[in-house]
């Protein structure tokens, strides 16, 4: 939801912002009067579309929804269609557009049936622009816990914040971008670049949050994978064509919309870009051909802000609603429908699909709250919508998803009863302290589009990303605040320097704790993976302090690789966003309240080189520039995985203060009767079985389990993270080919527990399942999710590479469906 320029270049830097939101408009209105879309006006220097038509495969017409998913969805879509049968087509229109008002998104209402405006507002992590509210971690520091638990916790925190606003939808959660570019810009906001560990936290979150009565908005509907170019802009031409294949487009990139969709999502955000040439909010493959057909989606889909890019040729391919404002649409939507160009059919099914889904989280009931959102700028009563609770969530949040990748001879934790404790500390560093002046936008903490565009670091602890995604925190407790309670209880001494690059050595110390970030914000892509300041700091401070311990606070990827060997630091922790209670998370952790079992959400190498093409977004300045996903699935531990290249650290990795042991390692096909006869799945699901939101529905039929025990071999208390890798068969590989030619990964994240607190001696049984869709690749003939014969290798263990057990499943034969 952007409203200004993206990067354009090192050669423009000065020019950025040059599309305002109002220059946005006035060409959108301009072009609609006139009857074009964005995409059908004449190309730069006589460059023209016409190639590119046909590269994104035509389907229509859109499906019509009618609530078959369920007895809940039918029971919405009857009192819908009753009252979209008695409007005129121009009370339709009215609600598939938006207007101004006082949220991020206003729809238009209809006072004569008792319809009101929808709401709509920003962000996944927290009510923001608003005060009294909630500032939760960010999504990548919540896919950091892998806790399932927690995920769908932190979805209802953040529902029952924006309910008490009487807020109806929330713009969130992320999967969109997925994380396939390292220095990706939103890379923060979404869930981890591993489809299954985005899945598991894009749902979970997604039925909290409507659990709490909002609706739920997955975004960005699809293959937003970058920030450079990722709109039209009137100086340089279209957007970026993200140009995937159709298997990974599904493996990798529909795979956690899977899930939020099986979870009931109400609606569905359509991204800025181009994908295979057809911009998104007008793709009628990835609208109406994956999304409303065959994943049966009966919800509606929501253009981002400004998206839309086409009137009649938006509306047939599958948009419901288009904001922020009329875009193409408004009376021209009327009259496009009166002449015949939108179907009657169409467009009652966009204002059905709309009132079905506040009806499906019964909204219209008296007891939903008021609208209760102003602008920082309006006298008004406060609504205070937090809870104790909600801080204690986001402490433990913070702290589970803190990541502790260093701890040289058990530096770590500080025992402050012990007499080897340390009592004097040193603090260094800007990430330790708070910003001097973080609300020069009221509605953006730490600093909006008009000022942070390019930032490699944010001077003051990093809570957050930049952009819509943002937060507007009650309070932000640093990690110097937390730290120097802990200190003052303990009768210890504290130095502190926040500022200088060469500070004072204290000779006396006992430990230097120097805290560094790397932010990132919609708008740009980060420009390095480093930074040169930052590592300056930590080494001159390693230079002198024997005992000196690491804090990043990152939105993303940062790589270590200019001191992370150095033989003075002795701890380093990825402290990631934490939100609000980041000092208290940090603190729980180095004070040993609690046992660190955070876990890395991508791979961090040891040289930005070994991402490959895969480090930076693309740079084109073309009129109809691209982006082509040569790669395949093959991203982040995939693709260190295929080429042999050796993380720093790797995906899923993470220390803890004790030690955990595997055993008893078992697999078994749920078929498998245990007297020697095994019932092997179909090649295909059912075709005689209909389509539900989230797909067909034997795709969550689990075919297998897989069982471990972990045990703590330590000393001390604390949680596990096990995780189930499998390595689906390859249907190319041969016994005399190599691993290189596989047309699979060679191993996928396809299940995970966090387990614990075990005390010493405690051991615990592990179960994962594996459904038909987990065990499937996406057959691109047959255009179905399918089960391969042959061997399903399987790996439990710590981390993508510390595999502790392993075992195989094996198929020997399939029922196979000859008519598909």
């Amino acid at each position: 939801m952007l409203t200004f320029n993206d990067g354009l270049g090192p050669k423009s830097l000065a020019k950025q912002a040059v599309l305002s939101l109002k220059g946005a408009v006035s060409f959108l209105s301009t072009a609609s009067s006139l009857g074009f879309s964005a995409s059908s006006l004449p190309g730069q220097d006589g460059v023209s579309e016409l190639p590119f038509y046909g590269r994104s495969p035509a389907v229509y017409p859109s499906p019509t929804a009618n609530g078959t998913t369920d007895a809940r969805w039918s029971v919405a879509y009857q009192h819908a269609s009753s009252l979209v049968s008695q409007m005129t087509v121009e009370e339709m229109a009215n609600l598939t557009r938006g207007f101004p008002g006082p949220c991020a998104g206003n729809t238009g209402e209809i006072p004569r049936l008792g319809i009101p405006p929808i709401c709509f507002s920003d962000s996944p992590t927290s009510v923001r622009g608003q005060e009294f509210v909630s500032a939760f971690p960010a999504g990548i520091h919540l896919a950091a816990t892998f806790d399932h638990d927690l995920m769908y916790r932190y979805g209802r925190a953040l529902g029952d914040e924006y309910r008490g606003k009487g807020i109806n939808v929330a713009l969130g959660p992320v999967a969109g971008p997925l994380g396939r570019i390292a220095r990706g810009g939103r890379n923060w906001e979404g869930l981890s670049n591993d489809p299954y560990l985005a899945g598991v936290g894009l749902g979970a979150v997604t039925r909290g949050i409507q659990d709490a009565g909002v609706i739920a908005t997955p975004k960005h509907w699809i293959l937003n994978e970058q920030e450079f170019r990722r709109r039209w802009y009137s100086e340089l031409g279209h957007a970026v064509s993200a140009n995937v294949d159709d298997r990974a487009l599904h493996e990798l990139y529909v795979f956690p919309f899977m899930e939020a969709l099986r979870e009931g999502a109400c609606s569905i955000m359509c991204s800025y870009q181009r994908a295979n040439h057809s911009y998104a909010c007008q793709n009628s493959k990835l609208l109406n051909g994956i999304l409303k057909t065959e994943l049966g989606f009966e919800g509606f889909v929501v253009s981002d802000w400004d998206g839309q890019m086409s009137g009649v040729a938006s509306a047939n391919a599958g948009l419901d609603l288009t904001m922020p404002n009329a875009g193409f649409w408004g009376p021209e939507l009327a009259q496009a429908v009166h002449n015949g160009s939108v179907s009657h059919a169409r467009i009652t099914d966009m204002a059905t699909r709309i009132l079905a889904s506040r009806f499906y989280l019964h909204q219209d009931d008296d007891s939903f709250p008021p609208l209760s959102v102003y602008p920082s700028s309006k006298k008004h009563p406060p609504v205070n919508v937090q809870a104790h609770s909600h801080a204690k969530l986001i402490h433990e949040i913070g702290a589970a998803g803190t990541v502790l990748v260093k701890n040289v001879n058990n530096t770590l934790p500080f025992r402050p009863r012990s007499p080897s404790s340390p009592q004097f500390l040193c603090i260094y560093g800007y990430d330790a302290t708070l910003s001097a002046s973080p609300w020069a936008d009221p509605a953006r903490y730490g600093g909006g589009y008009e000022v942070n565009f390019g930032w490699n670091t944010l001077n003051g602890t990093l809570i957050v990303g930049g952009g819509s995604g943002g937060s507007t925190p009650p309070y932000v407790v640093s990690p110097f605040q937390a730290i120097q309670e802990r200190v003052s209880q303990n009768g210890g001494i504290l130095r502190w320097d926040f500022y200088s690059p060469n500070p004072t050595p204290y000779v006396n110390a006992d430990a230097c704790l120097v805290f560094i970030n790397a932010y990132a914000s919609e708008s740009f892509d980060r420009t390095s993976l480093t930074d040169e300041y930052s590592d300056k700091l930590v080494n001159n401070i390693a230079s002198f302090c024997e005992n000196t311990i690491v804090v990043i606070h990152s939105a993303g990827i940062r790589t270590v690789g200019a001191w992370i060997d150095h033989p003075n630091i002795t701890a380093v922790i990825f402290a990631g966003l934490p939100g609000q209670e980041s000092g208290h998370s940090l603190a729980s952790i180095l004070y040993g309240d609690i046992n660190p079992s955070g876990r890395l959400p991508y791979t961090i190498a040891k040289h930005e080189a070994d991402y490959g093409h895969l480090l930076n977004s693309s740079v084109s300045f073309d009129h109809f520039p691209e982006d082509n996903f040569t790669e395949g699935l093959y991203i982040d531990y995939r693709a260190f995985d295929k080429a042999g290249i050796e993380p720093q650290f790797e995906f899923g990795f993470g220390l803890s203060y004790t030690s955990f042991g595997y055993d008893k390692f078992s697999a078994k096909w749920t078929g498998d009767d245990g007297m020697g006869f095994i019932f092997y799945p179909d090649e295909f699901p059912d075709p005689e079985i209909a389509i539900v939101q989230g797909g067909h529905p034997e795709l969550w039929d689990v075919l297998a389990v897989v069982k471990c025990v972990v045990r703590n071999t330590g000393e001390v208390e604390g949680s596990e993270v096990a995780q189930l890798y499998v390595g689906i068969p390859s249907e190319s590989l041969s016994d005399e080919e190599q691993e290189s030619e596989r047309d699979t990964p060679i191993r996928q994240l396809r299940g995970f527990k966090r387990v614990g607190p075990l005390k010493p001696g405690e051991e615990v049984e592990v179960r994962f399942t594996l459904t038909r869709r987990d065990l499937s690749v996406w057959d691109v003939v047959a255009q179905q999710w399918k089960v391969r014969r042959g061997e399903y290798k399987l790996w439990v263990g710590a981390s993508s590479r510390d595999l502790r057990l392993n075992g195989s499943l094996v198929i020997k034969e399939l029922n196979v469906q000859e008519d598909l």
